[in-house]
């Protein structure tokens, strides 16, 4: 059996209906004709007959009328007795408990015991809603960091979105999220290896910030626990940029490591103007003055105790560190390779660097290649 499509009418048509009965036409004739059930049309004669109104409270006898207000009543009660608590709560509080029982009882009625302005209560809750979007867009972007952005970079992101937000309105933000940047984590210090006795001479001489790209290539090296056992990660860094355009991971920190590290680079080689390292005993190996002399790679070392000189190389390890090793278990040297492999993507493509005008390394190329054509 098919259901019946539940219909609506108007107070007009019920009357018309009314007046047709009323003037003698057949019952049978108008429930068929219209399309009515007969409890539909009797219940509209009657009422039009008893109150000359079709609506329902109208039509209520004096006990139903007075159960109604009963529900009524209890209802308010009822509304009452939830929300007392925030009857002398602050603005933001009154709120906040409109919102949650709006589908339990009408806003004016809330905002009458409550004894707040609707309009008051509106444009709360549309900051609030705003609060919540940006709240969302800080936590998507922090885990988009690979939850390493702190209030700074955060900001800078949300910019782009075509938001602004205060970086200690972020800062509080993230603290009611739990949200922790790996900044924020206790740092060590690494162990000192031997030292390169080379008669090289600092060329670079703290010229951090080069015009062209490959003009000046910096490399370090660093420790990673993997079961148990320590290996070692080695990068090359374009100063011109900030991308890591090589680097390599293995059991030892020895002049192969480095090599590896070289050869992974995707570029010409002979484009590499200079290449700038501290005085690990690493850097210093038959195998890398080869490669450097082959493609015609002038040298440069830092003075000999003096981190600053390869400042660049030491804090993109401070970020490594800080982003990739301390979040991360691995269980062989074939897991740190392949998680490597994807954070150096991410490094390069999606993470904003302060010196580069928060731009990712890639992003910063591009613009920087556009305007030269």
């Amino acid at each position: 059996m098919t259901k019946r499509e539940r219909r609506t009418f108007t107070e007009e048509f019920k009357q018309q209906i009314v007046q047709l009965y009323q003037n003698g036409k057949p019952r049978k004739e108008i429930i068929r004709e219209y399309d009515l059930t007969p409890s539909s049309l009797d219940k509209w004669v009657s009422q039009s007959q008893t109150s000359g109104s079709f609506k329902e409270k109208d039509n209520l006898t004096p006990e139903q009328q007075e159960l109604a207000e009963l529900k009524k009543r209890n209802k308010q009660l009822e509304m009452e007795n939830d929300i007392f608590k925030a009857s002398r709560a602050d603005t933001r509080t009154k709120v906040n408990v409109i919102k949650k029982n709006q589908h339990k009882y009408s806003i004016s009625a809330m905002c009458k015991v409550l004894q707040i302005k609707r309009s008051t209560y509106y444009y709360k809750a549309k900051e609030r809603q705003a609060e919540d979007d940006i709240t969302s867009d800080i936590i998507e972007i922090f885990n988009k960091s690979l939850q390493n952005y702190g209030t700074r970079k955060i900001k800078k992101e949300l910019v782009k979105r075509g938001k602004i937000v205060s970086r200690r309105r972020i800062g509080r933000i993230m603290k009611e999220q739990g949200l922790v940047s790996s900044y924020t984590l206790a740092q060590f210090k690494p162990h000192s290896s031997g030292t390169n006795e080379s008669e090289h001479k600092n060329e670079l001489n703290r010229q951090f910030t080069q015009k062209e790209s490959l003009s000046v290539v910096v490399s370090d090296l660093t420790y990673v626990r993997v079961d148990k056992k320590w290996q070692y990660i080695c990068v090359f860094v374009d100063l011109f940029n900030r991308e890591i355009i090589g680097y390599s991971a293995g059991r030892h920190k020895n002049a192969l490591l480095v090599y590896r590290a070289l050869a992974s680079i995707k570029t010409d080689l002979r484009q590499i103007k200079l290449f700038h390292t501290d005085r690990g005993s690493e850097f210093k190996n038959k195998l890398i003055d080869e490669a450097l002399a082959t493609f015609n790679i002038k040298r440069s070392l830092s003075m000999k105790g003096c981190p600053y000189d390869n400042a660049v190389a030491e804090a993109t390890f401070k970020i490594i560190k800080t982003e990739f090793i301390k979040r991360r278990h691995f269980d062989s040297l074939k897991d740190l390779e392949k998680d490597l492999s994807q954070y150096i993507h991410w490094f390069n493509h999606k993470r904003i660097h302060g010196t580069l005008r928060y731009l990712s390394p890639l992003e910063f190329k591009l613009e920087h290649l556009k305007k030269v054509v």
